[in-house]
Protein backbone atom coordinates (compact mmCIF):
# COMPACT_ATOMS: atom_id res chain seq x y z
CA UNK A 1 0.00 0.00 0.00
CA UNK A 2 1.28 3.43 -0.90
CA UNK A 3 2.06 5.89 2.43
CA UNK A 4 1.63 9.44 2.50
CA UNK A 5 5.12 11.22 3.50
CA UNK A 6 7.05 14.14 3.52
CA UNK A 7 6.97 14.75 -0.24
CA UNK A 8 3.69 13.26 -0.50
CA UNK A 9 1.71 10.18 -1.58
CA UNK A 10 4.75 7.77 -1.98
CA UNK A 11 5.13 3.95 -3.12
CA UNK A 12 6.04 1.44 -0.23
CA UNK A 13 8.24 -0.88 -1.85
CA UNK A 14 11.91 -1.31 -1.33
CA UNK A 15 12.61 -3.24 -4.39
CA UNK A 16 10.38 -3.43 -7.60
CA UNK A 17 9.06 -6.82 -7.51
CA UNK A 18 7.43 -5.57 -4.70
CA UNK A 19 5.35 -2.93 -5.95
CA UNK A 20 1.58 -2.75 -6.16
CA UNK A 21 -0.66 -1.52 -9.17
CA UNK A 22 -1.64 0.98 -6.21
CA UNK A 23 2.53 1.89 -5.64
CA UNK A 24 2.54 3.05 -9.30
CA UNK A 25 -0.82 4.90 -9.75
CA UNK A 26 1.12 6.70 -7.01
CA UNK A 27 4.19 7.16 -9.15
CA UNK A 28 2.59 7.51 -12.30
CA UNK A 29 0.53 10.59 -11.01
CA UNK A 30 3.70 12.13 -9.60
CA UNK A 31 5.52 11.77 -13.25
CA UNK A 32 2.51 13.62 -14.59
CA UNK A 33 2.61 16.11 -12.66
CA UNK A 34 6.64 16.25 -13.21
CA UNK A 35 6.43 16.31 -16.99
CA UNK A 36 3.88 18.52 -17.29
CA UNK A 37 7.08 20.99 -16.55
CA UNK A 38 9.63 19.86 -18.41
CA UNK A 39 9.42 22.63 -21.37
CA UNK A 40 10.40 24.93 -18.73
CA UNK A 41 13.76 22.64 -17.56
CA UNK A 42 14.51 22.12 -21.17
CA UNK A 43 14.58 26.37 -21.61
CA UNK A 44 16.44 26.51 -18.33
CA UNK A 45 19.32 23.98 -19.82
CA UNK A 46 18.69 26.00 -22.89
CA UNK A 47 19.97 28.98 -20.82
CA UNK A 48 23.39 26.97 -20.12
CA UNK A 49 24.33 27.96 -23.62
CA UNK A 50 24.43 31.88 -22.60
CA UNK A 51 28.28 32.73 -22.62
CA UNK A 52 29.47 29.94 -23.93
CA UNK A 53 31.41 30.74 -26.84
CA UNK A 54 34.16 28.19 -27.54
CA UNK A 55 36.18 30.42 -30.31
CA UNK A 56 32.97 31.54 -32.37
CA UNK A 57 31.80 34.78 -33.14
CA UNK A 58 28.57 34.54 -30.95
CA UNK A 59 27.84 32.39 -28.06
CA UNK A 60 26.48 29.05 -28.07
CA UNK A 61 22.30 30.35 -27.25
CA UNK A 62 23.05 33.19 -29.52
CA UNK A 63 23.93 30.51 -32.26
CA UNK A 64 20.07 28.59 -31.14
CA UNK A 65 18.37 31.62 -30.91
CA UNK A 66 19.74 32.92 -34.23
CA UNK A 67 18.98 29.85 -35.74
CA UNK A 68 15.46 29.21 -34.79
CA UNK A 69 14.70 32.80 -35.65
CA UNK A 70 15.62 32.36 -39.04
CA UNK A 71 13.70 29.41 -39.59
CA UNK A 72 11.07 31.18 -37.74
CA UNK A 73 10.83 34.08 -40.29
CA UNK A 74 11.43 31.56 -43.34
CA UNK A 75 7.85 29.99 -42.48
CA UNK A 76 8.87 27.13 -40.83
CA UNK A 77 6.68 25.42 -39.04
CA UNK A 78 6.67 25.54 -35.10
CA UNK A 79 7.80 21.96 -34.47
CA UNK A 80 10.99 22.69 -37.38
CA UNK A 81 11.58 25.78 -35.19
CA UNK A 82 11.90 24.52 -31.52
CA UNK A 83 13.89 21.63 -33.63
CA UNK A 84 16.36 24.63 -34.59
CA UNK A 85 16.23 26.15 -31.55
CA UNK A 86 17.46 22.85 -29.49
CA UNK A 87 19.54 21.56 -32.21
CA UNK A 88 22.64 22.01 -30.14
CA UNK A 89 21.20 21.62 -26.63
CA UNK A 90 23.66 18.81 -26.12
CA UNK A 91 26.75 20.94 -26.18
CA UNK A 92 26.70 20.90 -22.80
CA UNK A 93 26.63 17.20 -21.61
CA UNK A 94 27.70 15.68 -25.37
CA UNK A 95 30.77 17.30 -26.20
CA UNK A 96 31.60 14.74 -28.37
CA UNK A 97 27.77 13.89 -29.60
CA UNK A 98 25.89 16.78 -28.89
CA UNK A 99 23.18 15.67 -32.12
CA UNK A 100 22.47 12.83 -30.17
CA UNK A 101 21.53 14.38 -26.96
CA UNK A 102 19.30 16.79 -28.50
CA UNK A 103 17.51 14.07 -30.49
CA UNK A 104 16.80 12.05 -27.70
CA UNK A 105 15.49 15.26 -26.19
CA UNK A 106 13.02 16.09 -29.03
CA UNK A 107 12.15 11.98 -29.96
CA UNK A 108 9.00 11.85 -28.34
CA UNK A 109 7.95 14.85 -29.77
CA UNK A 110 8.20 15.20 -32.67
CA UNK A 111 8.04 13.63 -36.46
CA UNK A 112 10.46 11.14 -37.43
CA UNK A 113 12.22 13.42 -40.24
CA UNK A 114 12.78 16.46 -37.79
CA UNK A 115 14.27 13.81 -35.41
CA UNK A 116 16.74 13.08 -38.34
CA UNK A 117 17.66 16.23 -39.34
CA UNK A 118 18.55 16.99 -35.40
CA UNK A 119 19.94 13.72 -34.78
CA UNK A 120 22.02 13.65 -38.40
CA UNK A 121 22.64 17.59 -38.81
CA UNK A 122 26.50 17.33 -37.31
CA UNK A 123 27.60 15.19 -39.21
CA UNK A 124 25.70 17.62 -42.50
CA UNK A 125 26.84 20.49 -40.84
CA UNK A 126 30.77 19.06 -41.13
CA UNK A 127 30.42 19.83 -44.44
CA UNK A 128 31.61 23.65 -43.72
CA UNK A 129 34.44 22.89 -41.75
CA UNK A 130 35.25 19.12 -41.51
CA UNK A 131 38.25 19.70 -44.44
CA UNK A 132 40.05 22.54 -42.03
CA UNK A 133 40.38 19.86 -39.47
CA UNK A 134 42.01 16.88 -41.36
CA UNK A 135 37.97 15.24 -41.64
CA UNK A 136 36.18 14.26 -44.57
CA UNK A 137 33.45 17.14 -45.57
CA UNK A 138 31.59 15.15 -47.67
CA UNK A 139 31.01 12.53 -44.41
CA UNK A 140 27.42 13.74 -44.75
CA UNK A 141 27.33 11.65 -47.87
CA UNK A 142 27.33 7.98 -46.93
CA UNK A 143 23.44 9.18 -46.44
CA UNK A 144 22.66 10.71 -49.99
CA UNK A 145 20.24 7.96 -50.69
CA UNK A 146 18.01 8.95 -47.46
CA UNK A 147 14.81 10.40 -48.38
CA UNK A 148 15.87 13.17 -45.34
CA UNK A 149 19.46 13.76 -46.70
CA UNK A 150 18.22 17.29 -48.29
CA UNK A 151 16.05 18.37 -46.08
CA UNK A 152 18.68 18.29 -43.53
CA UNK A 153 21.26 19.54 -45.85
CA UNK A 154 18.91 22.41 -46.44
CA UNK A 155 18.84 22.91 -42.71
CA UNK A 156 22.26 22.88 -42.41
CA UNK A 157 22.72 25.67 -45.44
CA UNK A 158 19.70 28.01 -44.46
CA UNK A 159 19.83 28.40 -41.09
CA UNK A 160 22.69 26.71 -38.87
CA UNK A 161 25.96 27.16 -40.27
CA UNK A 162 24.37 31.12 -41.09
CA UNK A 163 23.59 31.52 -37.69
CA UNK A 164 27.04 33.43 -36.33
CA UNK A 165 26.49 36.52 -37.18
CA UNK A 166 26.71 39.32 -34.17
CA UNK A 167 25.09 41.93 -35.59
CA UNK A 168 21.78 39.69 -36.61
CA UNK A 169 18.92 40.43 -34.61
CA UNK A 170 17.35 37.43 -32.95
CA UNK A 171 14.02 37.02 -31.07
CA UNK A 172 14.46 36.40 -27.00
CA UNK A 173 14.08 33.16 -25.62
CA UNK A 174 11.14 34.10 -24.15
CA UNK A 175 9.58 34.57 -28.12
CA UNK A 176 9.76 30.60 -28.33
CA UNK A 177 9.22 29.62 -25.06
CA UNK A 178 5.21 28.94 -25.95
CA UNK A 179 6.14 27.15 -28.56
CA UNK A 180 8.48 24.66 -26.89
CA UNK A 181 5.33 24.36 -24.10
CA UNK A 182 3.26 23.41 -27.21
CA UNK A 183 5.65 20.81 -28.99
CA UNK A 184 6.71 19.55 -25.53
CA UNK A 185 2.93 19.09 -23.92
CA UNK A 186 2.05 15.92 -25.44
CA UNK A 187 4.49 12.61 -26.41
CA UNK A 188 3.53 11.15 -29.68
CA UNK A 189 6.31 8.25 -28.89
CA UNK A 190 7.42 6.58 -26.10
CA UNK A 191 8.23 3.47 -24.25
CA UNK A 192 5.64 4.56 -21.78
CA UNK A 193 2.57 5.35 -24.00
CA UNK A 194 0.31 2.97 -24.77
CA UNK A 195 0.09 1.62 -28.29
CA UNK A 196 -3.23 3.18 -28.43
CA UNK A 197 -1.56 6.28 -27.83
CA UNK A 198 1.53 6.20 -30.13
CA UNK A 199 0.57 8.63 -33.08
CA UNK A 200 1.13 7.16 -36.57
CA UNK A 201 3.33 8.61 -38.92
Amino acid sequence: MAADGEHGAQAKFSAMTEGTKEDWTVIATHAAEFNKQLPARVLAHLRLLDGDYGGFPVDRLTHSLQTATRAHRDGRDEEYVVCALLHDIGDTLGSHNHPDVAAAILKPFVSEQNLWMVANHGMFQGYYFFHHLGLDRNMRDQFKDHPWYEYTAQFCHLYDQAAFDPDYESEPLEFFAPMVERVFAKPVRSMYLRPEEQAAE
